[in-house]
């Protein structure tokens, strides 16, 4: 099974494949930022959504996971403006037959650390040390991008999730 998470956002969204193996052995296989060139909201969301279908082209995931957005916002703007990254993120999902699971950054971190409260630097060592990656100066996208894939992997694959889905 092939999981892409992502970390949406109008001036960096963070992406991050990985790969399930039979025996709950993850690979990662791709990870990076869209970042888009244009100021202008309208083209900026076209941006990310041309670049995430090529990358959905190129890895044909069987699923995707996406931050939720925050309950609580200091500025509700900012809200606004990530369901603008959101939306065309779930359109790309659903131009490519992909099912799309939203994951609150407490269960994200629940799920790596057992504490729902971690840290940045206490998340991507876990994803570092899970996906047997050398420490190298992923990007805090990345880094998030990739524990949205290994959520969505643990909560769906793992043998002791109680959803193990087969295929065959």
């Amino acid at each position: 099974m092939k999981i892409i998470g992502i970390d949406p956002g109008l001036q960096a969204t963070g992406y991050g494949i990985i790969s399930v193996e039979n025996n709950f052995e993850l690979k990662c296989l791709a990870a990076g930022v869209i970042r888009p060139a244009s100021k202008e909201m309208s083209l900026r969301v076209l941006e990310i959504h041309e670049k995430l279908l090529a990358i959905l082209h190129e890895f044909i995931p069987d699923a995707m996971s996406v931050e939720d957005l925050f309950t609580v916002y200091e500025h509700p703007k900012t809200a606004v403006m990530m369901g603008h990254a959101r939306g065309v993120i779930f359109l790309a999902g659903a131009q490519r037959g992909i099912p799309v699971t939203s994951y609150a950054p407490t269960e994200v971190k629940s799920a790596l650390t057992r504490n729902g409260r971690a840290g940045k630097v206490q998340v991507k060592q876990m994803v570092l040390c899970m996906l047997h990656l050398p420490d190298t100066n992923l990007p805090d996208h990345t880094t998030d991008a990739l524990s949205l894939a290994i959520c969505h992997a643990m909560r769906t694959c793992h043998p002791l999730s109680g959803m193990v889905k087969s295929k065959g």
